[in-house]
């Protein structure tokens, strides 16, 4: 059987079961990644869904797995276009009839599965991106606990078990032979196709020049960004042994609100969000930790935050498109109250998508923009979005704190907020970025209403001698 791999969020060949799935099942096997056309389109909000610094960290991803299939006698095959329509005529010409890939449970990728079933092809979808497997939770994701501290204490006294990471196949199946024999599908070819081949096949440097180099700024908290392999697999080992090797866990919680620096948090979602290190992997590694030197709250906390990061993945698994409606999981009514400035019908899409523009009033318009460029006159704020545009990172309280100020003082759309994290985030991530817009917002499943934090008293508590807000040059 002729077969293609569609890698997605799962750039990567050990733990990865789906893969592993379409190497046992097809005797030929065409893995390909496709640069989605509509994240380079301009979105409601006026910016592209992808910015510099997800586009080279997606590059740098990219290029560590094409090494790996190159090293297995394989090969990774990239277009530019509509997923869908690419796909469609990639299996036209090398002949095959099924497509593997993980299954994303967010709107967008759920209708790009769709819509290729709905065109004959056969799509065979594995979930394998959050620690726990759905299937060894104590209860139905349609009776998934509203709040995250149910969940977490029903599956701690359950003492449910984290299945260990899977072996990258032993070997990965040949190429078509009609590739094989024409190479030229990713030139000649290309007219065939409703999309544009995105470098070349025979070259390990397959970017252009918009996504082969960022400037990196000397102030960011990801150092080690400056590999040209940083977000790869190998790059993820690297860094997640020398974390652990430094017993960086053990004081994991104490740090992990500080705004700047490599080593106050685990950085680990880098790896996550490519797909490059599953979250199994890093647990193993925690593990492996807590065995040598003993574990503490520190190292318990970051089981705390894999936890969470599945929660938000359930979460999708329960209630799917309705996490992206402008009122959330609340009624829309209840909203329209709360939230007078950013009326406009319920819609069921990414918040992303192309679109009637949602905020339309220029002053509206002009805040949202000072917000993002970080110049709303308040220095913290704008620190944190400084910080977000230079580099492509955010610490997890300033992501807390800048989305609060948006939604709880500007009063803007959410989802304007969210679709800027999107686009400027290297650690993005479709279910956590979902969830925690939600969450600060207070229209997903927790009972508190949202978070509403005082930027003053934030800027007290977590730069109290002023030092970030003067290094991003708002003092």
């Amino acid at each position: 059987m002729t077969a293609i791999y569609w890698f997605r969020n799962d750039l990567r060949l050990c733990d990865q079961p789906s893969f592993k799935n379409a190497c046992a099942q097809a005797t030929r096997l065409l893995p390909v990644f496709i640069h989605d056309s509509a994240y380079v389109a301009p979105t409601r909000w006026g910016f592209e869904r992808l910015g510099p610094h997800r586009k080279y960290a997606l590059r740098s991803a990219l290029q560590a797995l094409k090494l790996q299939l190159r090293q297995q006698q394989s090969d990774l095959l990239e277009y530019r276009g509509d997923p869908c329509q690419t796909l469609i005529a990639l299996a036209k010409q090398v002949g095959a009839e099924t497509i593997f890939c993980e299954d994303i449970a967010a709107p967008d990728e759920q209708q790009q599965v769709m819509s290729l079933r709905r065109a004959g092809l056969t799509v065979n979808t594995l979930w394998h991106s959050s620690l726990l497997d759905p299937h060894d939770l104590p209860f139905a994701i349609e009776q998934l606990p509203l709040v995250f501290t149910e969940f977490r204490v029903a599956v701690e006294k359950a003492n449910v078990l984290v299945r260990p990471p899977e072996a990258a196949p032993a070997s990965v199946p040949p190429l078509p032979e009609r590739l094989v024999q024409n190479r030229t599908i990713e030139s000649d070819q290309t007219a065939n196709l409703p999309s544009e081949r995105f470098g070349s096949s025979d070259s390990s440097d397959s970017s252009d020049s918009s996504e082969s180099f960022v400037k990196l700024d000397a102030r960011s908290s990801l150092t080690f960004s400056t590999a040209n392999d940083f977000a790869g697999t190998l790059g993820g080992l690297r860094h997640t042994q020398q974390y652990f090797e430094r017993q960086l866990a053990h004081s994991y919680k104490a740090t992990r609100n500080q705004l700047s620096g490599l080593d106050y948090s685990t950085k680990f979602s880098v790896w996550l969000a490519s797909g490059a290190l599953s979250a199994r992997m890093l647990y193993q590694q925690l593990q492996d930790f807590e065995a040598e030197h003993g574990a503490n709250d520190g190292s318990y906390w970051i089981w705390f935050e894999l936890l969470w990061r599945d929660y938000f993945r359930f979460l999708h698994l329960r209630f799917g498109a309705q996490l992206y409606r402008r009122s959330g999981l609340r009624q829309p009514a209840a909203v329209e109250q709360q939230s007078p400035r950013s009326v406009e019908p319920e819609l069921n899409e990414r918040t992303t998508h192309t679109g009637g523009a949602v905020i339309t009033a220029p002053a509206q318009v002009e805040q949202f923009k000072r917000w993002c460029l970080g110049q709303c006159g308040e220095p913290f704020i704008d620190a944190g979005m400084r910080e977000l545009k230079q580099t492509g990172y955010l610490s997890n309280r300033m992501r807390q704190v800048t989305a609060s100020y948006l939604i709880h003082t500007l009063k803007l759309d959410w989802r304007a907020g969210a679709a800027w994290f999107e686009a400027q985030l290297i650690d993005y991530d479709v279910y956590s970025n979902q969830g925690n817009w939600l969450y600060i917002a207070g229209l997903g499943t927790d009972p508190r209403g949202g978070r509403a934090m005082r930027t003053d008293k934030q800027a007290v508590e977590h730069d109290r001698d002023e030092t970030y807000r003067k290094q991003w040059g708002t003092l």
